[in-house]
């Protein structure tokens, strides 16, 4: 499996990719595996603050429905509207095509207490 060493995780299998007072995030290689084909996003919080570890959104797989949890405090600016027509880019592209917001960080210092890339390998296996 693929963990770009750029992005910080989390234990409940998010990434995030930090670009100034911005992120995108979306759910990592391992959690798109085992959800199995994706089949439709409920994000319902964009124009809203959601703090770290609260629910922005759920994910539906053709096996289960998951929350999505958001890795830091931050206001969702977007969602990715190519998820409406092609929600399986969560599962070819999870780290590129495939992300699912993009926030305005309210509390840069909360990434410094996300998972590096081997920290998180280690979590997976």
């Amino acid at each position: 499996m693929n963990y770009p060493s750029n992005l910080k995780y989390t234990k409940e299998h998010e990434w995030i990719l930090v670009e100034g007072d911005k992120a995108k995030i979306g759910i990592t290689d391992f959690a798109q595996k085992e959800l199995g084909d994706i089949v439709f996003l409920d994000i319902t919080s964009i124009g809203k603050e959601v703090k770290q570890n609260d629910i922005f959104g759920s994910i539906e797989a053709v096996k289960t429905v998951s929350d999505l949890f958001m890795p830091v405090t931050g206001s969702v600016l977007s969602v990715n509207s190519n998820l409406d027509s092609d929600p399986q880019l969560v599962n070819s592209d999870p780290y590129g095509e495939g992300w699912m917001v993009e926030i305005s960080l309210s509390n840069l210092s909360e990434v410094e207490g996300l998972l590096s890339a081997d920290q998180y390998q280690e979590i997976v296996g």
